[in-house]
C-alpha cells in the first residue's frame, strides 16, 4: 500500500519563494508508484492543501490531517521543504514529534541550534574539529557599541542575521563607518545579529545524509562567485556564480572537509540531508566552518541537486532514500 506523504512548503520568512521552488522539484521527483504526495503550503494565514479540483482544504492542526471529500487523510511521514521559520528552526519538528509523525529533517533541538548561526558557531568551536572565525553576537533589545565591536574584530567583517538564510540581510563591511548601516540592515530581518571576521578563500560545501543507516557524503561543490560574496543574487541568479562539482581543490583539503562534515553530522545529531559550508583559507588551506544548513535548497539551481547528480544518483532515488530513512527510524 502506498504511503501518504505530506510535503510542507512556504513558511513565514523571506525564503518563502525559494521554499516553493524547492517543493516543486521535490514533488515532481517523489515516486508516485510508492507515495501519495499532498503538498501543503504553510503561511501565517493558514496551512492549506489544494486538491486536484482546486478545492482548498485547511489542515486540522489537532492531528495534522486533511478532511477531504474522499474522507480523512492522515500521513505516514512529512517531507519538510520549508527554508527558515517554522520549518528549519525546530518549531514544526517539535509539533510533529508531539504528534508522533516522522519527518525527513533534523530533530527539534538540532534544528533550533543550527538555525542560530552564533550559537551554532560556539558549539562547533567547542567540538574542536574545525576552525571557526572570530565573531560578535548582538541583540536588538540590548545596546551595542560599534567601537567595542571593532576593537574585538578586525576588518573586513560579515554582518548577517543570526537566524536567517539565503544571505538575506547580509553585508560585507570593509570600513568602520559602514558597520552601523550594515547592522541596521540585518536588524530588518532578525532581532539577533552575528558579526564575524572575513576569511579570504574558497567557499566549499558538502552534502551529507544517511542511506540504510550508513552515512553518505556527496561530492563537494566549490563556489566561484563573480560578486564580492555569495549573496542572495549570486545564489539564485543563473550565470553570476560558477558552482563546480566536484570541487577543484587539493585532495588533502577535500578529504579533510569530507571528514569534518561527517563529524559535524554525527556530533550535532543530524538527520536527513544536511549541507555543511566551509571556507578553505587562501594561502594556508586551513578549513573554517561557515554554517550547517539543515534544510538545503532543492530548486533546480540549488547545490544539493547538483551534488546528487554528480554522485550518479537521481533525485527520485535520493528523495526516496530520505523518506524511507525517516520511516525506518520509527520502526527501531
Amino acid at each position: 500500500m502506498k504511503k501518504n506523504i505530506a510535503l510542507v512548503a512556504g513558511g513565514y520568512s523571506g525564503e518563502y519563494v525559494i521554499s516553493v521552488q524547492s517543493a516543486a522539484v521535490i514533488e515532481s521527483n517523489i515516486d508516485p508508484a510508492l507515495y501519495n504526495v499532498y503538498k501543503i503550503i504553510i503561511t501565517r494565514e493558514g496551512w492549506t492543501y489544494t486538491a486536484p479540483d482546486g478545492t482548498a482544504v485547511e489542515v486540522d492542526k489537532n492531528d495534522f490531517s486533511l478532511h477531504t471529500a474522499q474522507g480523512k487523510i492522515t500521513f505516514d511521514a512529512v517531507f519538510i521543504g520549508i527554508h527558515g521559520t517554522p520549518g528549519e528552526d525546530g518549531r514544526l519538528q517539535g509539533y510533529f514529534e508531539m504528534l508522533g509523525i516522522p519527518y525527513t529533517s533534523c530533530g527539534m533541538v538540532t534544528s533550533a541550534l543550527t538555525f542560530n548561526k552564533s550559537y551554532c558557531n560556539k558549539v562547533v568551536a567547542a567540538l574542536g574539529v574545525v576552525k571557526v572565525s572570530k565573531s560578535y553576537h548582538i541583540f536588538r533589545e540590548q545596546p551595542y557599541f560599534p567601537a567595542a565591536i571593532l576593537s574585538y574584530l578586525r576588518l573586513p567583517v560579515f554582518v548577517k542575521p543570526a537566524e536567517g538564510g539565503s544571505s538575506i540581510g547580509m553585508s560585507k563591511v570593509n570600513k568602520a563607518e559602514e558597520l552601523t548601516e550594515a547592522i541596521e540592515k540585518a536588524f530588518k530581518e532578525d532581532n539577533q545579529i552575528l558579526i564575524e571576521e572575513f576569511i579570504k578563500g574558497t567557499e566549499v560545501t558538502c552534502g551529507v545524509f544517511r542511506s540504510k543507516g550508513e552515512l553518505q557524503v556527496l561530492p563537494l561543490t566549490e563556489i566561484r562567485s563573480s560578486k564580492e560574496f555569495f549573496d542572495y543574487e549570486a545564489k539564485y541568479t543563473p550565470g553570476i556564480t560558477n558552482e563546480v562539482t566536484p570541487a577543484e581543490i587539493p585532495e588533502e583539503a577535500a578529504s579533510h572537509i569530507r571528514q569534518v562534515a561527517q563529524d559535524l553530522y554525527n556530533r550535532l545529531n543530524c538527520k536527513g540531508i544536511v549541507r555543511a559550508d566551509f571556507i578553505l583559507e587562501e594561502g594556508t588551506n586551513d578549513v573554517y566552518f561557515l554554517e550547517v544548513n539543515t534544510m538545503p535548497g532543492q530548486s533546480e539551481n540549488s547545490l544539493v541537486p547538483q551534488q546528487v547528480r554528480a554522485a550518479g544518483l537521481t533525485l527520485r532515488g535520493f528523495y526516496g532514500i530520505l523518506i524511507e530513512e525517516c520511516l525506518a527510524a520509527v520502526k527501531k
